[in-house]
C-alpha cells in the first residue's frame, strides 16, 4: 500500500500525531497556537511541519496539501466540556467549523475529529452535533461520532472521548457497524496505574523527576462519594489515584493543586494498602481526623508519570515551564487512543480499495 498522508490541526504536543504517525501516516502540515507545545512538537517530530499561530492565519496553506489521505485534529473542548462552562457562544466552541472549514480546503479521503464526550452525547449540544453532521454531509462526507473508552485501548486513564470520524464519498451503507467492528478488533486492557508506573522508579530519582511539590491537606467541606478516588475530601482539584486501577481524566489544569496524587508507599509495595481508601473507611464510618493534615507518603504524579498515563513514549521531550508542560500533556490526546483509532481509519480506508 503507498504512503498515507496526513494534515494534522489543533496538534498541541502531538498526541494524536503520535499514534497516527506510529501505523504509517505521514504527517505533511501541523497546526498550534501555544507557543510551547509548538516546540513540544519541533523537538519530537519532523522539522519543517509545524506552522505555530492561530488557525485562521495559516488556512489558506492548506490550499497547497489539496488531495493528502487524512486531515485530523482536536479542537479546544472548553466551550462543550461539563468541566467548563458548556457555552455554545465561547469562541472555542466554533473551532470544530474551523476544523470542516480545513477540511473543505484539504478535500481529504477521510478525516478524524476528536471532541470531549458531551458534544457527542449530551442532549444540550443535540443542535450542534446536527450542524456539524450536515455540514460533513454536505462536504461530501459520510460522518459517524464513534464515543471511545481509552481504558479499552491500552490506556490506563478513565477518558471517554468522541471521534468524529468522516469518509469522502463513501458509498458503505453500514459505515457504522463496518467501523465500529473495526475499531472493538483493536481494542486492548490497559494495565493498572501500579504496573504502568512502577518501571520508572519513585519520584525524585533520575528517571523520574518530582516536578511538582503543591502540599495536600484535608478539605474544609469535604464531598463524599462511595469510592475513595472519587469524592472531594482533599484540598484542590486533584484526585486521589487508585493504584490498582485507573486514573480519572487527568486536566489541562494540572502543575498545581489541581494534580491527581497518590500513595507511594502503597504503590511500590511498602504498605499493606492505601492510605486514602483507608481514610474514606473511616470517614464512611463516622470517625473523626485526627490528623492535621497527609501524611508525606502521598505526593503529586510527576511531568513523567503524567506523560506515561497519557501513553507518551519515555523519551517524548516536553518543553516550556513545568506547569505549561502539565497543560500539554493533560490537553492531549492519549497516543494509544490515537493510534487505534489510526489503525481503524486506515483500515478503512485500505478495504476501500479492494
Amino acid at each position: 500500500m503507498r504512503e498515507l498522508t496526513a494534515v494534522s490541526l489543533f496538534t498541541g504536543a502531538g498526541g494524536m500525531d503520535v499514534g497516527f504517525e506510529g501505523v504509517g501516516f505521514r504527517v505533511l502540515f501541523a497546526n498550534e497556537l501555544m507557543a510551547e507545545a509548538a516546540a513540544t512538537y519541533n523537538a519530537n517530530h519532523a522539522a519543517g511541519v509545524m506552522a505555530e499561530g492561530d488557525i485562521h492565519d495559516v488556512i489558506d496553506r492548506l490550499d497547497g496539501y489539496r488531495g493528502c489521505d487524512l486531515v485530523f485534529g482536536g479542537p479546544p473542548c472548553q466551550g462543550f466540556s461539563v468541566a467548563g462552562k458548556m457555552d455554545p457562544d465561547d469562541t472555542r466552541s466554533r473551532l470544530i467549523f474551523t476544523f470542516l472549514d480545513a477540511v473543505e480546503i484539504v478535500r481529504p479521503r477521510a478525516f478524524v475529529m476528536e471532541n470531549v464526550k458531551a458534544l457527542g452525547v449530551l442532549a444540550r449540544w443535540e443542535s450542534v452535533r446536527k450542524r456539524y453532521l450536515e455540514r460533513a454531509k454536505a462536504l461530501g462526507y459520510d460522518c459517524v461520532p464513534f464515543l471511545l473508552d481509552a481504558t479499552k485501548f491500552g490506556v490506563s486513564q478513565k477518558r471517554e472521548r468522541v471521534f468524529f470520524i468522516g469518509i469522502r464519498e463513501n458509498k458503505d451503507k453500514f459505515f457504522r457497524p463496518h467501523m465500529q467492528k473495526i475499531i472493538e478488533s483493536l481494542q486492548k486492557k490497559a494495565p493498572c496505574v501500579r504496573d504502568l508506573l512502577l518501571p520508572l522508579g519513585r519520584a525524585g530519582t533520575e528517571k523520574n523527576p518530582n516536578t511538582c511539590t503543591a502540599k495536600i491537606t484535608f478539605a474544609t467541606r469535604p464531598v463524599m462519594r462511595s469510592s475513595p478516588y472519587a469524592g472531594m475530601y482533599f484540598n484542590g482539584q486533584g484526585r486521589p489515584i487508585d493504584a490498582d486501577g485507573y486514573a480519572n481524566t487527568l486536566p489541562a489544569s494540572m502543575g498545581g493543586n489541581k494534580t491527581p496524587f497518590l500513595d507511594e508507599e502503597y504503590l511500590y509495595g511498602d504498605a499493606a494498602s492505601d492510605w486514602v481508601a483507608d481514610f474514606h473507611k473511616r470517614l464512611k464510618d463516622g470517625q473523626p481526623i485526627t490528623e492535621e493534615e497527609p501524611p508525606k507518603r502521598l505526593r503529586r504524579i510527576t511531568i513523567r508519570e503524567a506523560a506515561r498515563l497519557q501513553t507518551f513514549p519515555d523519551d517524548y521531550v516536553f518543553c516550556g515551564t513545568k506547569s505549561r508542560i502539565y497543560t500539554q500533556i493533560g490537553n492531549a490526546v492519549p497516543c494509544k487512543l490515537a493510534e487505534a483509532v489510526a489503525s481503524a481509519v486506515k483500515q478503512y480506508l485500505s478495504s476501500e480499495n479492494e
